[in-house]
């Protein structure tokens, strides 16, 4: 029995010391580009889902009108679009993230962006962000009004639009805009990595 206890203790310090180790000595997979560990996305996905469900909202306190795509179009606009992308003009930003930020007006299977999931989901997540990604919490930054006008705008992106609203979603970010473009995140991830040569 003395021999199974040490066995374990052994166990338990050889394993704690080499976590330390591949720690201590920067193996771990913290850059962008590593691959992710075994079962990360699957853990990650797990406990968020499970925060979400157990917190979120059912109701949405605004209707799925006009108004509120409009001015969720806006929002959209102002705070999304750099990194989850425009209809027709993906982000280059949000492909060089970890893990990548969800295109939202982009087709895949069946579904728009994250058009089947319900409002309050969406809400939670803009509101609280989601740890060890990109995506930050705007729970200073939008009123709760804008986040669920926001949500509820995407909650219906497989649906049709009002013009208003389309043309925010459609129309690429400019230079001059006061955001940042597609286009200058383009040459900052494309510049060329070789330093010039100093001048004789």
């Amino acid at each position: 029995m003395i021999r199974f206890i040490f066995g374990i203790v052994v166990g338990i310090v050889l394993l704690t010391g080499g976590a330390w180790l591949w720690f201590h000595y920067g193996r771990t997979p913290v850059a962008v580009a590593d691959e992710s560990l075994p079962f990360e996305r699957a853990l990650a996905h797990l406990a968020l889902q499970a925060r979400i469900d157990r917190e979120k909202q059912a109701t949405p306190p605004v209707k799925p009108d006009e108004t509120t795509f409009v001015a969720g179009a806006r929002v959209y606009r102002e705070q999304c679009a750099f990194c989850h992308g425009l209809a027709g003009h993906p982000s280059v930003a949000g492909t060089h993230m970890f893990p990548d930020a969800t295109p939202l007006w982009e087709k895949h299977g069946d579904v728009i962006g994250v058009s089947d999931d319900p409002p309050g989901e969406t809400y939670w997540k803009v509101t609280n962000g989601i740890r060890l990604t990109g995506m930050p919490a705007y729970k200073q930054v939008l009123s709760e009004t804008e986040t669920w006008q926001v949500s509820v705008l995407l909650a219906n992106a497989d649906k049709p639009l009002p013009p208003a609203a389309l043309t925010m979603l459609k129309t690429p970010l400019a230079p001059d805009s006061g955001a940042t473009s597609d286009l200058q995140v383009s040459k900052l991830f494309t510049a060329p990595t070789t330093a010039a040569k100093p001048a004789h």
